[in-house]
Formats: C-alpha cells, sequence, structure tokens
C-alpha cells in the first residue's frame, strides 16, 4: 500500500492549449517523492507513450474532466496498468 499525503508543486512549469510540463531536474533529490500527476483535458484517463516514458517515481495519476470525483482520476504503475485506489 502507498499513502499519498502531500503534494510538491514543481517551480517553472511550461504550458500551452495542448499540453503542459516541467522539468524533472527541478524536483528535488527526494527518495519520498512517489510519482507524478497530471490531467488529460480530453478524458481519456490511460497513460500515453509519452506520459509513460517520462514515468517517475511508482505511481502516476492521471485526471480528467469533469475533475468532481473518483471517477475522475485514475492511478498507474510503471507498466501503464491501472492500480486500485482509494481517497479518504
Amino acid at each position: 500500500m502507498i499513502e499519498v499525503n502531500a503534494l510538491l508543486i514543481p517551480p517553472l512549469p511550461v504550458n500551452s492549449e495542448t499540453f503542459s510540463s516541467f522539468s524533472m531536474h527541478m524536483l528535488p533529490l527526494d527518495m519520498s517523492i512517489l510519482g507524478v500527476a497530471h490531467s488529460h483535458p480530453n478524458g481519456v484517463l490511460k497513460p500515453s507513450m509519452e506520459d509513460l516514458n517520462n514515468y517517475f517515481g511508482r505511481i502516476m495519476v492521471i485526471v480528467g474532466p469533469p475533475y468532481l470525483g473518483e471517477n475522475d482520476v485514475a492511478v498507474f504503475d510503471r507498466e501503464g496498468e491501472r492500480a486500485i485506489f482509494s481517497v479518504e
């Protein structure tokens, strides 16, 4: 079981109408960072090949519209397989 209890927002993000990104070099060298989270505004809650190629940590969280609850969130492992999660 992995428990996430904090959020780190990296500095100097780059974004446009179609993507957002940040430099992995801007993250602190901290082994307690469990993974990354980002949104897919198109609503596809599945990691893209680019997502998997830029995987960081143990989990990847993808959120999509309408951003209202657990049905709009998906968690994946390094292989892109869905992981079971709960929000408390």
